[in-house]
């Protein structure tokens, strides 16, 4: 893979194609309400919900809607409550996939998925049979043209950062999720602009695809990241560079 990062072609596909379903937006209003339902609306002490407001700052979402988003979340203003629902799968091949949800009807987001699943020859699998094969790591991805690596790792490592690695030209800090704010705070500080950041599922190795088997394996995220319920899509293929684009 040239020029991009696994992680960050991934997520760079996923933010595109949000933007032009215009659905970026809904999927982080519902992020940050359930991060303000679960530890509170008060940002200092609320780790989740910094997180959360990180991500919408990044898309640009206005103030008012990080705001209203909030007070749904922690009831002073009325609105859907939501679940949070991580479902295991496999894609064509063998490819590993967590899905995780955000819905106000489970039933129905169960149903939608499993279906999405089937029609492109996946299925379900047993509990921990994927989620094993992943870790939840801060992840955050720079230009390496903008930027040296001696530069990045010096601001990074200081911070907190657990590696930094040149991937195809894109460089990526990995942290765990406990420091991911400090480091993305420390390189923003510094006047850094970043590709990507957050805190993702990050598998432990990747699976080569070849154009066939990995254009289906595209499909099918594809078709799951444009449902409504669906927040995050995480796999471990190694797509071929035409269906990473």
């Amino acid at each position: 893979m040239s020029g991009h990062s696994k992680w960050a072609t991934i997520k760079h596909k996923k933010g595109a194609a949000d933007a032009k379903r215009g659905q970026i937006f809904t999927k982080l209003i519902k992020e940050i309400s359930i991060a303000a339902r679960m530890g509170g609306g008060d940002s200092d002490s609320n780790a989740r919900l910094r997180t959360a407001m990180l991500k919408a700052r990044a898309a640009n979402m206005p103030k008012d809607n990080v705001e209203r988003a909030i007070k749904k979340g922690t009831g002073e203003l009325g609105g859907a409550i939501y679940e949070e629902l991580t479902y295991e799968a496999y894609a064509p091949g063998g490819i590993a996939i967590l899905i995780e949800v955000l819905t106000d009807n489970k039933n129905r987001a169960a149903a939608e998925v499993r279906n999405i699943l089937n029609r492109a020859g996946g299925s379900l699998a047993t509990s921990n049979a994927v989620a094993r094969l992943f870790n939840r790591k801060g992840v955050i991805s720079l230009d390496g043209e903008k930027y040296t690596e001696d530069q990045v790792m010096e601001v990074a490592l200081e911070a907190g950062a657990d590696d930094i690695v040149n991937e195809g030209g894109e460089l990526v800090v990995y942290t765990t999720p406990e420091a991911f704010e400090a480091v993305l705070n420390a390189i923003n500080e510094k006047g850094m602009e970043t590709d990507g950041a957050e805190v993702s599922m990050i598998p432990e190795s990747y699976v080569d695809m070849d154009k066939d088997a990995g254009s289906k394996v595209s499909k099918l995220v594809d078709k799951l990241e444009e449902n409504d319920d669906v927040q995050s899509v995480y796999h471990n293929a190694n797509l071929p560079e035409e269906d990473e684009e």
